[in-house]
């Protein structure tokens, strides 16, 4: 305890000038009953209690929502590691309540100047076996989640900086107890216990994850929360974290990688314009390219919105979704990527009349099988792409007293990240979700790596408004490229299903990603498998570990709830 109150103090007694500035995926762990709350004056969604926790204390002080979310993120980092934090990215939405205006900011990792097409290509030419790649330091882009936090800080910050990582510094320092989730995924994973500082925090001498309950205590994580609180986020892209990061990535026994002090000093993030949709009588709103979400979700919404009123595990029902998804994925694989880099045709992909054509494809008595691409002019030229995309991420929804909310989704990819630890916390393997094969049948794929290129994405952040144009709904998901599907069919159960939040996230997951129609196990999905089947699907059944996080407004209360598939917990007052 001493030194912990050291720590706080000298915490908050530092540069206070500086803070006065203006203001497969992881593995299934089993399911909990859906975990709901209900809030006047705010709710914040994470996927740990920990986390919430920290997020409702900085709301109970009067801290705006991009405040909680920075103290959330900050002990999600520490707690769930295998998820997200300082070593990887993310994508925000933020609504802001006095202006009724959404803004999208981008904090994806980049690609090292070094990078080059081939980088995942071996010898012969073939792409290496996923984990071959992904382990080590040749997968690791540059983290842009700190850069991300600061930017909406800046924008959106009200509490003093310093105190946004008090919550999460208290537990760095006097530990928490490890959870049953994180303890099976150390147990699960073949690669964390080779990183050293990884294996001295997570495991005992004979290399077994430490038992269920053990307090961690990360201090080397402390004393980085510390350094970013007194001195802000460029000491971590300038100065000893950063040199560390590098070398940390080029000395990896096995797979180095190329990433330089350069690269680190040049990243920043990107403030972008939300993509949005009039869908089910409400504006849907997303993030634009490098995300594939905004607009995947957008599509797929509009091949599914004759579902409404229809039962949500009808075999009828899950059928159009999943050839919704189809549609939607094809034309993910072939146009989109970072608009830096490619001419990403976001106008003609929701064009009315282009998603009009294109839903007239799907045939209520068979499956498509396999979706192409829609033909958009002078974009032919362009191969599809394909991405492994393990979905090792996270998801909070906050909404604050004055009605500011956040929507965040961030990730290191796959599970524990590249399995390299610096100052206690992971790098990620972000680069893996370019697209291995830079061309397909010689024409250049757009999701290609490139240098200073951010890999496309997933991630699909949602806020939602009403008809009367006020907020209505919050939402988010990990999972990989399954977020997509997790996303759309919540937003379904919400808007066209009229299911509460902790009906509508705890629904059986079904779909596809233009391949087989996929069926979570162990749920009445499953029973849907032989009726598909009929239809001409290729059903494959699977654990399908999302981690959403809902809020809804009720009247003039927010009901929020977290996925029972994760330690999830929601909060309101």
């Amino acid at each position: 305890m001493k030194q912990t109150f050291l720590l706080l103090l000298a915490l908050l007694a530092g540069n206070l000038a500086w803070a006065e500035r203006p203001v497969q995926p992881e593995a299934a762990s089993g399911v909990a009953a859906a975990r709901e709350a209900r809030g006047r004056l705010f709710m914040a969604v994470t996927a740990n209690p920990l986390a919430t926790d920290a997020a409702a204390e900085i709301l109970r002080a009067g801290g705006t929502a991009a405040d909680a979310a920075i103290a959330a993120q900050l002990v999600l980092n520490l707690v769930e590691p295998q998820s997200s934090g300082l070593g990887g990215g993310g994508f925000l939405l933020y609504h802001d309540a006095k202006e009724n205006r959404l803004r999208a900011y981008d904090g994806r990792e980049t690609a090292p100047a070094a990078a080059r097409p081939g980088r995942f290509l071996g010898a012969d030419g073939q792409p290496p076996p996923f984990f071959e790649a992904a382990v080590g330091g040749r997968s690791v882009g540059v983290p842009g989640l700190p850069a991300l936090l600061d930017l909406v800080y800046r924008n959106h910050g009200r509490t003093l900086w310093p105190k946004l990582f008090a919550p999460a510094l208290r537990l760095a320092v006097e530990g928490f107890p490890m959870s049953p989730r994180l303890h099976k995924l150390l147990a699960e994973d073949r690669f964390l216990r080779d990183d050293p500082a990884a294996r001295r925090l997570y495991y005992d001498a004979d290399g077994r994850p430490k038992a269920v309950g053990t307090r961690i205590a990360n201090r080397e994580y402390g004393f980085v929360l510390l350094a970013l609180a007194q001195r802000g986020t460029r000491i971590f892209y300038e100065g000893p974290i950063a040199r560390d990061i590098v070398a940390a990535v080029r000395a990896h026994a096995r797979n180095p990688g190329d990433l330089s002090e350069a690269d680190l000093a040049a990243y920043q993030p990107v403030e972008r314009e939300p993509v949005c949709g009039e869908r089910l009588g409400h504006r849907v709103c997303g993030m634009p390219p490098p995300s594939s979400g905004g607009i995947a979700v957008l599509q797929t919404l509009t091949f599914a919105e004759d579902l409404a009123g229809r039962a949500p595990l009808a075999a009828g029902s899950v059928h159009r979704f999943a050839e919704s998804g189809r549609l939607a994925f094809a034309d993910r694989a072939r146009y989109l990527a970072d608009p830096a880099f490619v001419d990403v045709p976001v106008k003609a992909l929701l064009d009315p009349a282009y998603l009009a054509a294109r839903g007239k494809l799907i045939r209520s008595d068979a499956s498509l099988g396999r979706a192409e691409a829609g033909e958009l002019p002078a974009k032919q030229s362009q191969g599809e792409g394909v991405s492994a995309e393990l979905p090792a991420t996270t998801h909070l929804s906050i909404v604050d007293v004055e009605g500011n909310a956040v929507s965040l989704t961030s990730s290191i990819e796959a599970a524990f990240g590249s399995r390299i630890m610096v100052h206690g916390f992971l790098l990620n393997n972000q680069l893996t979700d370019f697209s291995f094969r830079p061309e397909d049948d010689g024409r250049p794929v757009a999701n290609r790596i490139e240098p200073g290129k951010r890999p496309l994405s997933s991630m699909a952040p949602t806020v939602i408004y009403g008809k009367d144009g006020r907020l209505a709904m919050l939402l988010g998901s990990p999972g990989g490229s399954r977020i997509i599907n997790y996303v759309a069919k919540t937003a379904l159960a919400l808007l066209a299903w009229k299911l509460s939040p902790a009906e509508a996230v705890a629904l059986p997951h079904f779909g596809s990603r233009n391949g087989p129609t996929e069926l979570e196990r162990n749920t009445p999905a499953e029973s849907l498998r032989p009726a598909l089947e009929k239809f001409g699907h290729a059903v494959t059944v699977q654990d399908m570990t999302s981690g959403l996080s809902v809020i809804q407004r009720v009247g003039d209360d927010w009901v929020g709830a977290a996925d029972p598939r994760r330690e999830g917990a929601a909060r309101g007052e």
